[in-house]
């Protein structure tokens, strides 16, 4: 097994989901509810997994079909990535909310998990980042796409799972809006340098 691509593979992974989004907000809220947390994060790294699979398998093949794809995806994705880490920035520089948990009243696991696969399937940047740039990236590691997507997939578990169970120790440090614009500004440095690598394989 090669794990510096497995490694590669992971940190690729974090790195596209660390971005703070609805589905990761909405694992923030649940984790400080302690209201279905283990099937919210599961369900959450379970799609991902599937999505990884589909990207490093299927793109694959549809790029030896197609090989201009594989140049097109590489500039769509280093665009969306220099345009997501600019949002990310601006977020920064701009952002005064802060995360804090609703009170309402307890929606039905139904309901929740309902929320939660919405969040997931029906956003577009899920299918951006999971099959479109991971599985173009993956192109640049022939023979061992398999310990790439399996670094991608062990991300997600890892951050989906943190993200849920520590959000009772994240409470006090994004209850203040600094502490978002920080992590904002994180990711748009992230983005960038993805994008640099991501250019560079051209």
């Amino acid at each position: 097994m090669d794990f510096s691509t497995y490694f590669t593979g992971m940190t690729m992974g974090l790195s596209l989901i660390v971005a703070i989004g609805a589905q990761n907000a909405f694992i923030l809220r649940q984790g400080l509810r302690h209201e279905y947390v283990f099937a919210v994060c599961l369900a959450c790294a379970l799609s991902d997994a599937v999505l990884i699979v589909v990207g490093v398998t299927s793109l694959k093949q549809v790029i030896a079909v197609l090989p201009w794809l594989d140049p097109a995806m590489r500039y769509g994705g280093t665009a969306f990535l220099v345009w997501y880490g600019a949002k990310s920035l601006l977020s920064a520089i701009r952002s005064t909310g802060a995360l804090s948990a609703a009170n309402s009243s307890s929606a039905s696991f139904r309901k929740t998990m309902a929320m939660c696969l919405a969040l997931t399937w029906l956003n577009p940047h899920v299918y951006l980042d999971t099959v479109v740039l991971l599985g173009t990236i993956a192109t640049r590691f022939p023979g061992h796409q398999a310990e790439f997507a399996a670094g991608a997939m062990t991300g997600s578990f890892l951050f989906f799972f943190s993200l849920g169970y520590g959000a009772t120790r994240l409470k006090p440090i994004f209850s203040r809006p600094a502490s978002w614009r920080i992590l904002e500004a994180i990711i748009a440095c992230i983005m960038w340098l993805i994008a640099f690598k991501l250019l560079g394989g051209m």
